[in-house]
């Protein structure tokens, strides 16, 4: 069986996530989402919670990078 990978716009401007996308994602009811327009598409982006992005930058190196003090 061929798992549904569309959704169509209801008439209250909503649309159903598929469950295989759901499922495949592990998204959950009540996550937040933010659309980021492409063109003439739009990317479904879960925003993430603070706890997901703690340690996201370890061990970057700053240098280069501009400070304050070039700031106008």
């Amino acid at each position: 069986m061929r798992k549904k990978r569309t959704a169509t716009l209801s008439s209250k401007y909503q649309i159903s996530i598929p469950k295989s996308v759901r499922e495949a994602h592990e998204w959950k009811p009540g996550q937040e989402f933010a659309f980021v327009p492409r063109g003439k598409h739009v990317m479904l982006v879960p925003v993430p919670e603070l706890e997901d992005l703690m340690g996201i930058a370890a061990g970057a190196d700053p240098t280069g990078y501009r400070d304050r003090d070039d700031r106008y």
